[in-house]
């Protein structure tokens, strides 16, 4: 049975699981959240890079790959993170490529974390895959946020969610808009009521196929039975709420109950 480490600041990279378990029903997923640091988006650089790499190192034992579930982490740790382990890793790339090739308009939208969309590997993006497109960004971290409580609760503040996508409204002629952060496909009902003509593109279905190309590349065959053991759930810090977590996970596929890890352990 082959196992994924995967890694995210909170619940958003939830949104890949979803992908990876419905593709590839037969792995076993180590979810970690680093919600001690929550969120990502207004940490500095070096402090990820160390903090992730040494999270990754201490849990990615009897793992095949990892899955990094993070935009935000994505764009600044692989190279280190690669270097420090020997199994594969995977990253969330924004689908600037895939929304651009799709646009009718040539206007596409980027919502992401402030710490993503102004990055240079942004602007590489934009310059490879939608030269001759007007690319709309907007970074919230306030949206990270509606994402979480929307997905402990249950219930989203549209208000409150209407003020972000305000932005994105004013640009009538945007077709397309790219779900910059894993946190974002879990609100993807709520931002399309919003944004009635506009096609929500996220990363999560490349990822699943990017995993199981990996997963064949190690001798895995048949990726399509059912794993009869639950997921783990991992978080570096005491949740404040821990049981309504928990049962808000289990909605989506079987994990066991929510386990703190020390990151001072992951250290020595």
């Amino acid at each position: 049975m082959p196992r994924i480490l995967m890694f995210d600041s909170g619940v958003g990279g939830l949104s890949i699981l979803q992908e990876i378990q419905h593709k590839l029903p037969v792995v076993q997923v180590r979810y970690l959240m680093d919600n001690q640091l929550f969120p990502y988006g207004i940490q500095p650089d070096e402090v990820l890079v160390e903090r992730i790499v040494n999270l990754c190192r201490a849990h990615s034992e009897g793992c095949n790959l990892i899955v990094m579930a993070c935009n935000t982490a994505s764009t600044i740790v692989l190279p280190a993170l690669r270097e420090a382990l020997d199994i594969p890793v995977v990253g969330v790339v924004p689908a600037i490529k895939t929304a651009a090739q799709h646009s009718q308009s040539n206007c596409i939208g980027l919502l992401a974390t402030p710490a993503t969309v102004d990055r240079f590997y942004i602007d590489r993006l934009i310059a490879d895959h939608a030269k001759d497109t007007e690319v709309i960004r907007l970074g919230s971290s306030e949206l990270v946020r509606l994402a979480e409580d929307s997905f402990l609760n249950g219930q989203t503040d549209m208000e409150q969610l209407g003020q972000i996508l305000a932005p994105l409204k004013a640009h009538k002629t945007m077709d397309q808009l790219v779900l910059g952060c894993t946190h974002f496909p879990l609100l993807r009902d709520q931002i399309a009521q919003l944004l009635p003509n506009v096609t929500l593109t996220d990363s999560g279905e490349a990822i699943a196929r990017r995993s199981e190309y990996l997963l064949h590349q190690q001798g895995f065959g048949d990726l399509t039975t059912i794993c009869e053991k639950p997921h783990q759930l991992l978080a570096t810090a005491p949740h404040p709420e821990a049981s309504k977590l928990h049962s808000a996970c289990q909605k989506l596929a079987d994990f066991d109950p929510l386990e703190i890890v020390d990151y001072q352990q992951a250290l020595a």
